[in-house]
């Protein structure tokens, strides 16, 4: 892809910024240079290469859920100013 001063505009567009004509000039040729880094990476041969999703070999760490504060539901009404059928009351407010 050719970075031209059409795209340099479209894209001072799209970010809602303005630059003066040698910020254009300086941002199209780092621009050009990051993709011509990209297409170098592009040649490599990465065959027999295994995808990453990270870069260390780490997984999550993961434990068993168990409950350990069982039945509390009396004890969570108890402070509950109104209570009905095992639930919380609390006052309408949506018509």
């Amino acid at each position: 892809m050719e970075i031209t001063s059409d795209l340099i505009k479209y894209l001072e567009k799209l970010g809602r910024i303005s630059l003066t004509p040698d910020e254009e000039q300086r941002t199209q040729a780092e621009l050009a240079s990051i993709l011509g880094y990209i297409d170098k990476l592009g040649e490599l041969d990465t065959a027999g290469v295994e995808p990453l999703s990270h870069a260390f070999g780490r997984t999550n760490v993961t434990r068993e859920d168990v409950v350990t504060n069982g039945d509390m539901q009396d004890l969570i009404l108890a402070n509950a100013a109104e209570t009905k059928d095992g639930a919380i009351l609390v006052p309408k407010t949506v018509e």
